[in-house]
C-alpha cells in the first residue's frame, strides 16, 4: 500500500511543519520502516531519518529531491503497544530494532479497524536506545491530548506546637529529646523537599506558557502576513508601518521548537542549517534580499532563547546549504565580509541602480558617500559599501566616491 501513512508536510528547506503544541525530541538517521505482517501491509521505507516528536513520528528519506513527495509521519496515538526489545546473542550482531504496533483506525480514519506492527531498523550510529526510552516517555505522556498535569497533594505532615509542655494540641504526646531533634530535623527535609517541588513546578508551568506564547506570536505574525498580502492596495503607510513592526516583533519572539544537539545527535548540523535557511527568509526580505552574517547570528540566537549556537556552528550550517535545494547562499566579498543572500539576489542590477544614482548631477559634482548607496538601495551601509567595492574592482566607472 503505497499511501498506508499520512503525508507529512515539511518547510522549503526539508523540515517538518510541527503541529500547534508540537515540539521535537530526538532525531536518528539511516532509519528503515519494515512490516512485521505476512504479506507485508505496506512497502518498506528506505534509508530515511526518522524524528520523534511530542505528538508524532515522522519519517523524511535522506535524498532532498525525494523528500517533500516521500515523507510520511505516524500519530503517537495511533499507537497501541511498544514492544521492549529483543535482547540476544543475535541481535548484538544485528541492526538495532524498534517494534510497535499501530491502529489502523487511528491511523487513517475511516479504514477498517486492525492493527499493524512496523519495525524501526536504525542501521546507522545513532543512539537507538535513548531514541526508545524517550519514544516511550512520549507515547505514554500523550501529550497530543492536551492534559494539564495536576499539583501535587499537600502531604499532611503533623506540626508541632509552639508552646512547651508534653502534649501536642491534638493531645498527643510530643516527641523529646534526641528523637524530637530528629523529628524536627525530618520535618524541616519534607518542608525544603516541599518548597522545591512547588518551585521546579512553577518553573515548567512558566516554560510550558513560554511555549504557548511563541507560537500564538507565529500564529498571529501569519496572520499579519496575509492581511498584509491582501490589503497592500488598500493600507495607508501609517497602517503599514504598524503592521511590519508588530510582525518585527513578533518574529523575535522566537523559534517553537530550536533543533539542538540533544534532539538532533549526528544530525545537529544538517538539521540546524536546515531551520536557519527556513528562519532567514524574512529577514531576508526585509533587508533587500543580503544581510550580513553578523547580524543573522544575533537574530537566530535571539529567537533561539537559551539554546544559543556558537559563531562555528553557524559557519559550518551556512556552508551545508550547497548540497540542499535551499533558495539562499553565504556570499563572501573580496573584503572579507561574509554576508547570507537569496540566490535569485542580482549583482548586475545593483550595478544598475549605482550607475543611475551617481550619474546625476548633484552626485558627479559632490562624490556620493555609503551610507547615501545605503538609502538608495534600501541596504545597510556595510553592504552598499561592499556593492561599490565590488562595482568598482568589476571595471564599473563609478566617478567619485567616498566610503567614509
Amino acid at each position: 500500500m503505497a499511501d498506508f501513512f499520512p503525508k507529512a508536510e515539511l518547510t522549503g528547506a526539508g523540515r517538518p511543519i510541527l503541529l500547534p503544541g508540537e515540539f521535537e525530541c530526538s532525531l536518528v538517521a539511516a532509519v528503515d520502516l519494515e512490516s512485521q505482517d505476512e504479506p507485508p501491509t505496506f512497502s518498506p521505507l528506505k534509508t530515511g531519518i526518522l524524528t520523534l516528536t511530542t505528538h508524532r513520528l515522522l519519517w523524511l528519506p535522506s535524498g532532498a529531491a525525494t523528500a517533500s513527495a516521500s515523507a510520511v509521519f505516524i500519530p503517537l496515538a495511533a499507537i497501541s503497544h511498544v514492544f521492549a526489545p529483543k535482547k540476544s546473542i543475535k541481535s548484538m550482531f544485528a541492526s538495532p530494532r524498534i517494534r510497535f504496533q499501530v491502529s489502523t483506525s487511528v491511523l487513517n480514519p475511516g479504514s477498517s479497524s486492525r492493527t499493524v506492527v512496523v519495525t524501526v531498523v536504525v542501521r546507522g550510529k545513532g543512539d537507538w536506545e535513548g531514541f526508545y526510552g524517550k519514544l516511550w516517555e512520549n507515547w505514554r505522556g500523550r501529550a497530543w491530548e492536551n492534559e494539564t498535569g495536576s499539583s501535587a497533594s499537600e502531604s499532611g505532615s503533623s506540626t508541632v506546637n509552639s508552646a512547651g509542655g508534653l502534649y501536642g494540641s491534638d493531645g498527643s504526646v510530643r516527641m523529646v529529646g534526641v528523637a524530637g531533634i530528629l523529628r524536627k530535623e525530618q520535618q524541616m527535609w519534607e518542608s525544603t523537599d516541599k518548597s522545591l517541588q512547588e518551585a521546579f513546578q512553577d518553573l515548567h508551568a512558566l516554560m510550558s506558557k513560554a511555549k504557548e506564547m511563541v507560537m500564538l506570536a507565529e500564529k498571529m505574525r501569519q496572520k499579519l502576513l496575509s492581511a498584509s498580502n491582501s490589503q497592500t492596495s488598500t493600507a495607508s503607510d501609517e497602517e503599514m508601518g504598524s503592521k511590519e513592526e508588530m510582525q518585527d516583533w513578533l518574529l523575535s519572539v522566537g523559534i517553537a521548537s530550536p533543533v539542538t544537539k540533544e534532539s538532533a545527535g549526528a544530525m545537529y548540523h544538517q538539521q540546524l542549517s536546515r531551520q536557519l535557511a527556513d528562519f532567514v527568509r524574512t529577514p531576508l526580505e526585509r533587508a533587500g534580499g543580503m544581510i550580513n552574517l553578523i547580524d543573522i547570528y544575533c537574530l537566530f540566537n535571539r529567537a533561539r532563547g537559551t539554546e544559543l549556537i556558537s559563531p562555528e556552528d553557524l559557519l559550518l550550517s551556512c556552508s551545508l546549504w550547497e548540497k540542499f535545494d535551499v533558495p539562499i547562499m553565504l556570499r563572501k566579498f573580496d573584503s572579507g565580509v561574509m554576508v547570507v543572500q537569496n540566490k535569485s539576489h542580482s549583482d548586475e542590477e545593483v550595478f544598475a541602480r549605482i550607475k543611475t544614482f551617481i550619474t546625476r548631477p548633484d552626485a558627479l559634482r559632490t562624490g556620493i558617500t555609503a551610507s547615501d548607496a545605503a538609502m538608495t538601495l534600501g541596504i545597510a551601509p556595510a553592504m552598499a559599501k561592499e556593492h561599490l567595492l565590488s562595482a568598482e574592482s568589476k571595471g564599473r566607472r563609478l566617478n567619485t566616491f567616498s566610503l567614509e
